[in-house]
């Protein structure tokens, strides 16, 4: 049997990271890990050289030319996708891969032109979460889920933006050869087997790096190490030596939502860490996590995340 064939479906104006964040996946895995072996192709309408957003060019293979079975089908997101999913003879060559392939699948805005070609409809799916209405406004036959980092409906698999298109990969590297092999992979590439959370729920890490001045970017530091602490308005305000009112108001600006709200995230995002990656007792977590008793981490779990910590660790984690 020969190894399966991914397609990577591209235009021009695509977004680099869309084509080449998955391909590193499976190259990854097929260097690393013994037995495994994809096979990777980059098609276009023509084929030719496709100029990404970057400004960086890629050869690929015209897609009439592909004509051996296709085990996955990818296609990735960029620019211009208005005129990307009025392509006719690229939505034909789509639907017509698609129809052999063992499975179907999109990075970001690659989600409009499976829509585009029908391949959609009466399925859930997401895209890049600014992109969400939009994709719903447009197809109403889908289910759109503007939360989901990547969405699974049957045989067809979707991602949210850009960097989505990694976990996507693994997902689909998980499904063919289990999730320890997926795991060994992501150590590779040093990337999370699998974020917890959704897309519009960014990195409670992630907003130090945004925060303008400097008291409130050292406190967004210093905070996922100390979420055992007392981290109320007052004991925060107090950390950077500022009113309670003044905090307040200075990191709504910074950071864009309230104290507390960043607070629980950041806890959340700790848990789920330890969820994912250890053995440790629930009880054990919420303690450290500064939730005090598995009941409050668990009401948490439920309003901001949909799940429970017991079933996000059965999901995602990736020890023995």
């Amino acid at each position: 049997m020969s190894d399966p064939l991914v397609v990577i479906v591209t235009f021009p104006s695509a977004q680099i990271l869309d084509v080449t964040g998955p391909l590193e996946v499976f190259s990854s895995a097929s260097r690393f890990l013994p037995a495994v072996r994809y096979r990777t192709e980059l098609a276009s309408a023509t084929g030719g050289l496709v100029l990404a957003t970057c400004g960086m060019q890629f050869a690929t293979t015209p897609l009439r030319e592909i004509t051996t079975e296709v085990d996955t089908l990818m296609v990735a997101g960029g620019r211009d996708m208005d005129d990307v999913s009025a392509d006719a003879d690229l939505l034909r060559e789509v639907r017509r891969l698609a129809a052999g392939a063992r499975r179907v699948t999109s990075v970001c805005s690659g989600a409009f032109l499976l829509a585009a070609a029908g391949l959609l409809d009466g399925r859930r799916a997401t895209t890049h979460w600014a992109e969400c209405g939009l994709l719903q406004s447009t197809y109403p036959a889908v289910t759109v889920e503007p939360d989901s980092i990547y969405v699974h409906d049957g045989t067809v698999w979707t991602s949210a933006g850009v960097t989505a298109g990694i976990d996507l990969a693994l997902a689909l590297v998980a499904e063919d050869h289990g999730r320890q092999a997926a795991a060994a992979v992501a150590r590779q590439l040093v990337v999370y087997l699998r974020r917890s959370g959704g897309q519009t729920q960014f990195s409670a890490l992630l907003a130090a790096q945004a925060a303008d001045s400097e008291p409130v970017r050292d406190l967004l530091s210093w905070l996922p190490d100390h979420l055992v602490n007392d981290l109320s308005v007052p004991a925060l305000a107090r950390q950077v030596n500022l009113s309670e009112r003044q905090f307040s108001r200075v990191f709504k600006a910074e950071v864009g939502t309230s104290p507390a709200d960043h607070v629980e995230a950041a806890r959340l995002e700790g848990a789920c860490r330890l969820l994912e990656t250890t053995h440790s007792p629930v009880e054990h977590i919420a303690r450290i996590c500064g939730f005090g008793t598995p009941e409050t981490m668990n009401r948490s779990f439920r309003r901001r995340l949909n799940t429970t910590p017991g079933d996000h660790r059965r999901h995602f984690s990736a020890v023995d």
